[in-house]
């Protein structure tokens, strides 16, 4: 069975007016579908129903290209908008011509997993006592309350995979499996583009090609030189408060590593807590990051970096001894089933009573995002742009 197309725009030639759509990809630009995804848009099919993390950088060939060109109604995402950037999405979603629903990470995953496993829904405490949970049922095990979510199949989803065989086997590298798996087996039509095509070891099929109907071959690759990042302040720089300089990054980022326990697994949230990875060395603390990687290390800087290693927050890092790779289903699992000895927050302000204040749609001008929070929380307060 020969499952190999002439080019992308061959791949997506029977998409219409209406598709649901599952986009995989992770952060701002890194290992989108970009082909499939330009290849759509130049198709021009309207009214879509968009499944993704989120849309990527506005610019870069990722999920925004079709919110630029108004082909997307309807959005389902973890991350409406990214903090500092008003995008053509947002804009949309703002003046009411494409409608919004945000699901946390885990949730959506989950969705999708559930999707393509013929479950139609399941209990999960995530959202629990939110506006996220409104309207749906709720019900108690054990004491605990639980949200009910609907299994998500699509008609169409865009993978990216390091190879693919003509039977539609695909291989993953590093912390690039992220929502690939789960979007892929939630779909009618699986379309996956592929750096390299060619044969792969059994043992090193990531996803059977049972689940995928068509391979590409990619012919729209990222700079990875030059891929989008949040803009930060330098490390060294410091706020003041009330008069008084506060601790620079640098150092908030140390002190934090600093109260971490060895022997604990650690995930580190998006902005500044991402610099604690830079000052923990070789002490015996495991970094998680949601899009599938397990004792990753500190960022690298220059050229020699490798584009499918990086973190949650995009920074490019090495890895140590014993790492392991993953999709978003599996990490989400560490998460929910208590495998995390902490999390690592950024905020804009934290209350005495722990209340937080993740960002502020006024001044960064955002509709917001949603988030999947299990287990000991640390707060690192500052802006999500510095």
């Amino acid at each position: 069975m020969d499952k190999l197309m002439a080019s992308p725009a061959a791949a997506v030639a029977d998409i219409g007016d209406g598709a649901s759509i599952g986009i995989a990809g992770f952060g701002v630009a890194h290992r989108f579908p970009s082909s499939l995804i330009s290849a759509l848009r130049e198709k021009g099919s309207a009214g879509l129903t968009v499944y993704c993390n989120g849309l990527g950088q506005p610019g870069f060939p990722a999920a925004h290209l079709l919110a630029d060109s108004h082909q997307i109604s309807h959005l389902v995402t973890c991350f409406s908008a990214r903090p500092g950037v008003v995008s053509e999405a947002e804009r949309q979603i703002r003046a009411g011509q494409m409608s919004l629903e945000l699901v946390p990470q885990g949730t959506l995953v989950e969705r999708m997993r559930a999707g393509g496993a013929g479950i139609p829904a399941f209990y999960t405490p995530t959202a629990v006592g939110t506006s996220l949970a409104a309207g749906k049922d709720i019900r108690y095990f054990d004491g605990q309350p639980y949200v009910l979510e609907r299994a998500i199949t699509t008609d169409f989803a865009f993978v990216r995979a390091h190879r693919a065989d003509r039977m539609g086997n695909l291989q993953f590298r590093g912390g690039s499996r992220n929502f690939n798996v789960s979007f892929a087996k939630a779909a009618r039509v699986t379309i996956a583009e592929a750096d390299e095509i060619g044969a792969i070891p059994p043992e090193q099929v990531d996803l059977p090609g049972v689940f995928v109907t068509r391979v590409v071959a990619s012919t729209t690759q990222m700079d990875v030189q030059n891929l989008p990042m949040r803009p930060s302040r330098p490390a060294g720089s410091a706020r003041n408060y009330h008069g008084k300089p506060a601790l620079t990054r640098e150092q908030i980022g140390r002190r934090v590593a600093a109260l971490l326990p060895d022997g604990a697994v650690v995930n580190l949230g998006a902005g500044l807590p991402a610099l604690v990875a830079n000052f923990l060395r070789e002490r015996a603390v495991i970094l998680h990051s949601e899009n599938g990687m397990l004792n990753y290390g500190e960022f690298v800087h220059g050229s020699s970096f490798d584009p499918d290693l990086h973190d949650a927050s995009g920074h490019f890092v090495t890895v140590r001894d014993g790492a392991s790779f993953f999709d978003s289903v599996t990490s989400f699992e560490i998460a929910r089933s208590g495998r995390l000895d902490a999390a690592v927050l950024g905020a804009y302000q934290v209350g005495a009573n722990g209340d937080l204040a993740s960002w502020s749609g006024e001044v960064a001008g955002l509709t917001g995002m949603a988030v999947d929070v299990t287990g000991p929380v640390g707060i690192m307060q500052e802006s999500w742009g510095g």
